[in-house]
Parts: C-alpha cells; structure tokens; sequence
C-alpha cells in the first residue's frame, strides 16, 4: 500500500489495508496511538482496534479519525463502467 502524494487517492479493499494506512499516517504525523485517540475523542483501545483492522468498528467513529487525520472517504464504482453517460 502506498499513500506517498497526499491527493493520489488509496484503494481500500479490507479493514486491515485501512488500518494499516491509519498507522503510517499517524506515525508519519509523529503521533501515538493514545495521542491520537485524545485528539479524536476515543479510547485508546478504538485506534488499536482500527490498527488492527478490526472490521465490527463503529462507522461514525471510524470516518471522524480519517478526517482528524486529513482523510476522507470517496465511494465510487469500480473500473471504467460508464452506463447512461
């Protein structure tokens, strides 16, 4: 996985791939994971379980951590499949 320009977007299949951009953008950002938790309003144990990604987090809580972290969430069908255009 690679995240290296900020605006070239990252494709995220499963909850580990996004985890596992939490983690390099948090240290990247020279922040800990109790540190990042303050600052989103969380627990510590909510960032060690988006870490690891454990997929039964709450969605919400999930989406305001990514735009903490200068992120956000762009949906869109897969491949070219451009029907009625």
């Amino acid at each position: 996985m690679s995240i290296d320009n900020a605006s070239s977007p990252t494709t995220i299949r499963q909850s580990e791939e996004l985890g596992q951009l939490v983690r390099k953008l948090r240290t990247e950002q020279g922040l800990l994971q109790m540190d990042l938790a303050g600052l989103a309003g969380t627990g510590n144990r909510f960032i060690v379980d988006l870490e690891r990604g454990k997929p039964t987090l709450q969605l919400q809580k999930v989406l305001d951590v990514l735009d903490l972290m200068g992120l956000e969430v762009v949906v869109k069908r897969k491949g070219n499949n451009r029907h009625g255009e």
